[in-house]
Formats: C-alpha cells, sequence, structure tokens
C-alpha cells in the first residue's frame, strides 16, 4: 500500500488467474471488502488468464458500490483475453483502466476523486 494526498491509502486487491463463474462470488466478496467510505483502490488483473462475462459483471457491481460509498476504483494490468473480455463487453470504455500499476497509482493520486458509476445503469449494465 501507498499514501497519496488523500487521507485514504491505495489499497491493491489483485486478481486470481480465472475470474468465471466458479470463482467470481469469492472474487466479488473480496473486491466488497476491501470498499470502504473514501476508499482508492487499484484492481489488478495482471495474473487474469480468462475472464467470463460474470466477471464483468462483478467489476459492474463493485462500480456502484464504490460510488455509493465515495470510493475510487481504477483496474489496471488486464491482458490478453482478460482485457479482450473486457474491450469486446464496452466495459474498457465504461470502467477506469490503466495500463500498468503505477500509472493507476498516479491516476488515485493525482485525482482522488470518487468513482461515479454514472455509465452503467442500475442494473449492473452498460449502457
Amino acid at each position: 500500500m501507498s499514501s497519496g494526498s488523500s487521507s485514504q491509502p491505495i489499497s491493491t486487491v489483485m486478481l486470481p488467474a480465472k475470474v468465471d463463474t466458479v470463482t467470481v462470488s469469492a472474487v466479488e466478496g473480496m473486491l466488497l471488502t476491501a470498499l470502504r467510505p473514501g476508499a482508492r483502490i487499484i484492481i489488478d488483473g495482471s495474473a487474469v488468464a480468462y475472464m467470463s462475462a460474470a466477471g464483468v459483471r462483478t467489476f459492474a457491481t463493485v462500480m456502484h458500490e464504490a460510488a455509493k460509498l465515495q470510493a475510487r476504483v481504477v483496474l489496471c494490468s488486464f491482458h490478453g483475453a482478460a482485457w479482450d473480455c473486457l474491450l469486446v463487453s464496452g466495459f474498457s470504455e465504461l470502467l477506469e483502466i490503466a495500463a500498468t500499476t503505477e500509472e493507476a497509482t498516479a491516476r488515485l493520486e493525482k485525482d482522488p476523486r470518487p468513482s461515479t458509476g454514472e455509465s452503467l445503469h442500475q442494473r449492473r449494465t452498460a449502457g
């Protein structure tokens, strides 16, 4: 963890190699547990080799909860099939995604404003 100008430290959550229907409940629980009012969180996808639509929906759920808590979430380091899943679903345009953890950290330190979740419908889908 590192700290920036906000009173909340920046937390990093590492995702597992698979984010699919088998793992999504545990992943969602881990991400929601990390959320606190005013939190600044990096979701590191560098280990993710496979992600299904269930994984993408989890990110939508997390973004809605982050908005409620005035927290800010930046995803980073997605590649290969996991990045393709975000791209094809359109979520790469709706979620804040950095290329590296360093870039994600810099974004959170520079601009700690909370994620709004405005680009997602209440039913947690793109729209």
